[in-house]
């Protein structure tokens, strides 16, 4: 198992980001020693059920081992179904982040697609500007040439 904090565990930043990340790294740490005291009890509580389970002759003790072993069994199910618990937990834990962070890359990239549109606009407008003023200049080279033309065929 991962006991590590991995990239949720790390970092000194500030803000709401680093106390999320803090948050989410203890989280972590508590479904994992959740898990490990669950798992810890299952076995335990079997082993014991394996040492009780030998037949002995007396028959107090038989049914003294029977109630040890029905105890032990009651303890496994119980660990087994917190196991369960926490597995249904980290499946909503997964949905829900899942859709907060699909949130976020949604806003982030409606900000880098607003940043793309201005940049856009800026460009088409520079464009526009550099065609109007070679326009213009384009209309007064060719009506002065229009000109010449014209008087150099007036001119016999």
């Amino acid at each position: 198992m991962n006991k590590g904090g991995g990239a949720l565990g790390g970092g000194g930043g500030s803000g709401p980001t680093a106390a999320a990340a803090a948050a989410a790294a203890q989280k972590q740490k508590t479904l994992l020693n959740r898990v490990e005291g669950d798992i810890a009890n299952i076995v335990d509580n079997f082993s014991h059920l394996v040492n009780v389970a030998r037949v002995n002759d007396p028959p107090v003790r038989n049914s003294q081992e029977a109630f040890m072993m029905e105890m032990r069994a009651a303890r496994m199910v119980q660990a087994a179904d917190s196991l369960l618990k926490l597995v249904s937990e980290l499946k909503q834990t997964a949905i829900f982040s899942g859709f907060a962070s699909l949130n976020d890359h949604v806003e982030q990239r409606r900000v880098e697609f607003n940043q793309l549109g201005e940049k856009t606009d800026r460009l088409l407008s520079r464009i526009g500007e550099e065609a109007a003023a070679s326009l213009t200049e384009f209309e007064s080279h060719y009506s002065s040439s229009a000109q010449k033309t014209i008087q150099n065929l007036q001119q016999p």
